[in-house]
């Protein structure tokens, strides 16, 4: 092909497609909450699947529910290019996280085959199983298998927060199989390209139409328990105290302070979780739990960020008299976007007559691991007011709508790609 093809995409039926599927929610609107395999995501699933089957694509579900609906090519033998992202969202999310790049993907894959184009290499949309780390604890649970990111054993350990195995509750779901078998290899796919909301200020504030994706941040995430001594609120006086709140509480400060001193713009660091034991007004307390995010573009930063981190750690359990544990959830490189794959965004852009700028995701996404077995690039939309994970979480229908025009134009381009 010779330059870059455009599509229409009709901003107010992806729009109706987008709030159909927030109707699946198990908190009420405009907040919504689908929950790995709970019915209510199942409901969610069935939904799109049914959508993605109206339009003509056909359907595979793996193991754990990671579902593909495909647009077959003039090659079918040829590695296939692949789009997508989650349908899973977090409880007080909101509408737009995720499900923007599968139903856009779909979207996408309907202006394709409507202006009667059939790609040289299949198209696939990916619905990725686990996304948020809800239910398990851990992110990008499908991605993570399907590129080999995570041993099956290390999936099979996982429990939700009332203990279940994570076999169980996927075969309670309706999902059977090896975990072995949802693995792809290295090749599997030609071309990775997710599109998704900026979930930042930045294309807003600057009145740009198109985020371009050049690297996904390293995200780490670890639990910290802390063990003081309980006691009376009254009775044991203050030089006695081996308060595992009040040492908790330096330690989420040091935390904030390391990740704001880093020298790098793209340090950032969370203590999202914080439970305590006894948790009673008179007591004092014996136990906390914590759980420590931490993220940055560059693995040397947050490396360097962690260590002191650490340290400073180290330095609080002394002075407070507490032992602190640590246990790592989950410690991910960071990922570079394929060159190509950025120049065509740019160019489907453009081609819309779009503005676009580079810039980097520092929420990770699946594309992350997908960059593990395929060169991978982003798409990003606008997000009103930087908001996301919550239900005011906001992107204007022709946002979206010029998000998936652009992801159609690159996808079309990678299918047409010459090489093997």
């Amino acid at each position: 092909m010779s330059g870059a093809r455009t599509f229409a995409i009709d901003a107010t039926r992806l729009d109706g497609w987008l709030r159909e599927l927030a109707r699946f929610s198990d908190a009420p609107a405009p907040a919504v909450e689908r929950v790995l395999y709970t019915p209510t995501d199942l409901a969610g699933r069935a939904f799109v699947r049914g959508l993605a089957e109206s339009l003509g694509l056909a359907v595979r579900v793996d193991a754990v529910g990671n579902t593909f609906f495909r647009l077959e090519g003039r090659e079918p033998a040829l590695a296939a290019v692949a789009t997508g992202s989650h349908l899973d969202a977090i409880p007080n999310a909101g509408r737009f996280d995720g499900t923007v790049g599968v139903l856009g993907g779909l979207a996408a894959l309907e202006a394709i085959r409507g202006a009667g184009i059939t790609p040289r290499r299949a198209i696939e949309v990916i619905a990725f199983t686990s996304e948020e780390p809800t239910r398990f604890g851990l992110g990008c649970v499908g991605s993570r298998l399907m590129s080999g990111a995570i041993a099956p054993e290390a999936v099979r350990a996982l429990r939700d927060a009332a203990g279940r195995p994570f076999e169980e509750v996927r075969a309670d779901a309706g999902f059977v199989g090896a975990l072995e078998e949802v693995r792809l290899p290295e090749g599997h796919y030609h071309a990775f390209v997710e599109l998704h909301v900026e979930q930042g200020p930045v294309l807003e504030r600057e009145g740009v139409a198109i985020g371009v994706v050049t690297a996904i941040a390293a995200p780490a995430s670890y639990v910290l328990e802390i063990e003081g001594e309980g006691g009376h609120a009254g009775a044991v006086l203050m030089p006695d105290r081996k308060d595992a709140l009040c040492a908790a509480a330096e330690i989420i400060l040091a935390v904030e302070d390391a990740a704001r001193t880093s020298g790098s713009d793209d340090t950032v660091a969370t203590v999202g979780v914080c439970r305590v034991f006894p948790g009673a007004i008179n007591g004092i307390a014996a136990r906390v739990h914590l759980e420590l995010d931490l993220r940055d573009t560059s693995l040397a930063a947050r490396e360097e960020a962690f260590a002191v981190m650490a340290a400073a750690i180290e330095r609080i359990a002394a002075a407070r008299r507490v032992r602190v544990s640590r246990r790592t959830i989950n410690e991910d490189p960071p990922a570079q976007a394929d060159a190509a794959i950025v120049a065509a965004v740019e160019a489907s852009a453009a081609a819309h007559g779009l503005t676009s700028r580079r810039m980097p995701s520092r929420a990770y996404h699946d594309a992350l691991f997908m960059a593990r077995i395929a060169p991978m690039g982003m798409v990003f939309v606008p997000s009103a007011r930087g908001v996301s994970h919550r239900p005011d979480e906001y992107t204007a229908p022709e946002d979206v709508a010029r998000g998936a025009a652009v992801l159609a134009g690159t996808l079309l381009k990678l299918a047409e790609d010459g090489d093997g």
